[in-house]
């Protein structure tokens, strides 16, 4: 899968991250719904580390479409309740 973090790059994981990248995305959206600010940052950062670290990027010569858009790493916890909502960003 193909994953595009906004205003950075993309990176090629494998389809069995899935799960994982929906957990760390749940743990955002229960916050966000929640309205707990106080751990807003750190769920999101480790969601977008999570990413980086197992993520290959996709060269800058490679033209591939994104199965999944990350928003920026600097979105703000009331940015969020517009993205982390519901089934959020990877729905079941």
């Amino acid at each position: 899968m193909i994953v595009r973090i906004s205003g950075e790059d993309q990176y090629r994981l494998p389809d069995a991250d899935a799960a994982r990248l929906n957990e760390l995305d749940n743990a955002v959206v229960e916050l966000v719904e929640g309205g707990r600010e106080d751990g807003y940052a750190d769920a999101f950062a480790a969601l977008l580390a999570y990413v980086r670290e197992h993520g290959e990027p996709v060269g800058d010569d490679e033209l591939e479409g994104s199965d999944l858009i990350l928003p920026p790493s600097d979105l703000t916890f009331e940015e969020a309740g517009s993205e982390f909502s519901g089934e959020g960003l990877i729905p079941e």
